[in-house]
């Protein structure tokens, strides 16, 4: 009805959303009506996206790999794309989605009541895309450069892009159609299968070979009794003894093996938590050495090797584990439940768990958090959790019903599968948690904790790295041993060592900065007297020239100059900076590009017949190649399509 009535061809150009699209064209320096049908697409995409994401994020949405928060990032990378297509390199999100709160903001006022986590969330997410393109199109340069004309990306190549650099397959597909080339996307899917193997793989606890041994012998097997909560040590009955898998009557010593008992004191990892270590002791000298514990639903697996005497199924031993282990994983895992209170009492009641890692030296603790956490709310969270293990907080340990623990408030991992019956441990007043983990019965039993580095995982999920109980005074004493190094090599005591590595820093950037002046000065001395080379043509300034010996910065900020210089038109420069590289770049002004001339394209098809590949924008690309003494021919085959296209 707003189309009918404002007599205008589209919805997009309605006064519902045209004024978004008005402040992305400002910002691009277009004016809308004489864009070409292109153009206005990427235009209408990022008014369109621009005002939906504002309203999911209004709407309490963040950015992240699943379901609604994945549909956010989404459309804001493509608005980033849409908005580099149309020659924005910068950031510029926040300033559309102005217009879009101004816009919708009578109808709508919580838009401007949570204007600034609106704009903090688009800010971010645009930084980490444009990084993101950064890195990738890097990578991509160097993939194609080595490619033929008309050639192939390969699967391979398009997939660790997107795996390992976040770089999006159509974006990939995109650049490679500009340059003349294409994308195996048939490859990229069966990689992306391997990976979903991989990930799958990865959820497995058990050994393959001794999965189908146990699947095989599954019905003459029952459940291991885990008695490891109160006992340290227990006398057990082998069930069943496996060799490479294969179950054996026997096992000497020196061999490898994984042993099945009717009963454990030995954790079997799970919850995050490592499996304990210790031995398993029998008559005639029979010694093993179990160096890790699994388990297949409730079957506890124990891996290991027979150091002494002969491991027979039947036989009766002593399991006992390794105390000092299990003493450093318990107050590892205690200190997680007290890291997790501290960060919904600090930081932000609804953080959750997104997963936790809890070995013998160290644990690590992932939550969701859309920001980083600063120095003092780090040490705010290490200085409450200190605080808690010195008031040495007794814990309550229980089973119930999950609908029981659920009400009193106890904490579950969320999309964790529980049991009707559940155990909730318990530290009065500071935490309330379903784990099946072991922890110490009093918080002062952890003795001290410390935080070791807070880091981000992925978007929208934060890790933090932290030692509790013993493996605190390792750490320090190797901190304390590396400091007292560096004070050596600098002649310095340890309080004077920032400075002097601050002054050292400030000497190198300082010699940076005056060898990047020196640099630039060159290359507008030499563009200064490329100026007399310029042509003209019609209404258009064209300058097509090599720069001997300048690198890539250097061509960058002469091809700038050059085109202030020269106005409306198009600069072409290359040059050989070494023996076996080729530097081009391209600058065209708004006309060039309403021609038709893109920089990106131009650049990519030309730098082929250096032996290289690149791309970039429309108004500015760099390209590379490898066979310098194809520059000359390359710089005569870009004034000729330059030419072309703007006589």
């Amino acid at each position: 009805m707003a189309q009918i009535l404002q007599r205008v061809p589209n919805n997009y150009e309605t006064d519902l959303i045209f004024p978004i699209i008005q402040a992305a064209a400002q910002i691009a320096g277009l004016d809308y009506a004489a864009c070409d049908d292109k153009t206005k697409t990427s235009l209408k995409v990022i008014g369109d996206h621009v005002r939906a994401v504002t309203h999911l994020i209004a709407d309490g949405v963040n950015a992240s790999n699943l379901g609604r928060g994945y549909v956010l990032r989404r459309l804001i990378r493509r608005v980033v794309r849409h908005g580099r297509l149309i020659g924005i390199g910068q950031p510029f999100i926040t300033q559309v989605a102005e217009s879009a709160i101004a816009l919708a903001e009578a109808a709508y006022p919580n838009l401007r009541q949570r204007e600034r986590a609106i704009k903090a969330e688009l800010a971010l997410e645009e930084s980490r895309f444009l990084e993101t393109l950064e890195r990738g199109e890097k990578l991509l340069a160097d993939i194609m450069a080595k490619l033929p004309a008309k050639g192939q990306i390969s699967g391979q190549d398009a997939f660790t892009l997107y795996d390992t650099y976040g770089f999006p397959l159509e974006l990939t597909q995109e650049i490679a159609e500009e340059a003349g080339l294409t994308v195996d996307t048939d490859g990229f899917e069966v990689e992306m299968e391997k990976q979903r193997d991989r990930a799958r793989a990865a959820h497995e606890t058990i050994d393959l070979t001794v999965q189908g041994s146990l699947d095989t012998l599954a019905e003459n097997l029952h459940e291991t009794s885990f008695l490891g909560y109160t006992q340290p040590q227990a006398e057990a009955e082998v069930k069943l003894v496996l060799v490479q898998g294969k179950p054996v009557d026997t096992a000497a010593a020196g061999t490898d093996v994984q042993v099945i008992l009717d009963q454990t004191p030995f954790y079997a990892e799970s919850g995050g938590q490592v499996g304990d270590r210790g031995v398993l002791l029998g008559e005639a000298g029979l010694r093993v050495r179990v160096q890790d514990v699994q388990k297949d639903g409730a079957i506890f697996v124990h891996f290991g090797t027979v150091e002494a005497g002969t491991l027979k199924t039947g036989d009766r031993l002593t399991a006992q584990i390794d105390l000092a282990c299990r003493r450093r994983a318990q107050a590892n895992h205690t200190a997680t439940h007290l890291l997790q209170a501290a960060l919904k009492k600090l930081i932000d009641e609804n953080i959750g768990q997104q997963g936790s890692m809890v070995a013998f030296d160290r644990l690590r603790f992932d939550y969701n958090l859309a920001r980083p956490l600063t120095a003092e709310e780090i040490q705010q969270i290490e200085d409450q959790v200190n605080t808690w293990i010195a008031e040495a907080h007794a814990a309550d340990v229980s089973i119930m019903p999950l609908a029981t623990a659920k009400a009193k408030g106890a904490t579950a991992m969320f999309g964790e599968k529980y049991a009707d019956e559940v155990r909730v441990i318990d530290f009065p007043g500071v935490s309330m948690e379903l784990c099946g983990g072991t922890h110490v019965s009093n918080t002062a039993e952890i003795g001290l904790f410390k935080i070791i580095s807070e880091t981000g995982v992925s978007a929208g999920v934060r890790r933090i790295e932290a030692v509790a109980g013993p493996a605190v005074l390792e750490y320090l004493n190797l901190r304390d041993r590396v400091v007292r190094d560096l004070g050596d090599r600098f002649k310095a005591k340890p309080e004077e060592i920032p400075d002097r590595i601050t002054a050292l820093q400030d000497e190198l950037k300082a010699t940076q900065k005056e060898l990047a002046a020196l640099k630039a000065e060159l290359a507008i001395a030499q563009s200064n007297q490329l100026l007399d080379q310029a042509e003209t043509l019609g209404d258009f300034k064209i300058l097509v020239a090599e720069m001997p010996g300048a690198d890539a910065d250097a061509l960058k900020t002469a091809a700038e100059r050059l085109l202030q210089k020269l106005g409306e038109g198009a600069v072409f420069l290359g040059s050989a900076p070494a023996t076996d590289k080729v530097a081009l770049v391209a600058a065209f002004s708004p006309t060039v590009n309403q021609k038709g001339l893109q920089a990106g394209k131009l650049i990519g098809a030309i730098a082929k017949l250096c032996g290289g590949g690149g791309g970039g924008r429309p108004n500015f690309a760099q390209a590379g190649g490898r066979d310098p003494s194809k520059l000359a021919e390359a710089l005569k085959e870009a004034r000729s399509q330059i030419h072309a296209a703007l006589g």
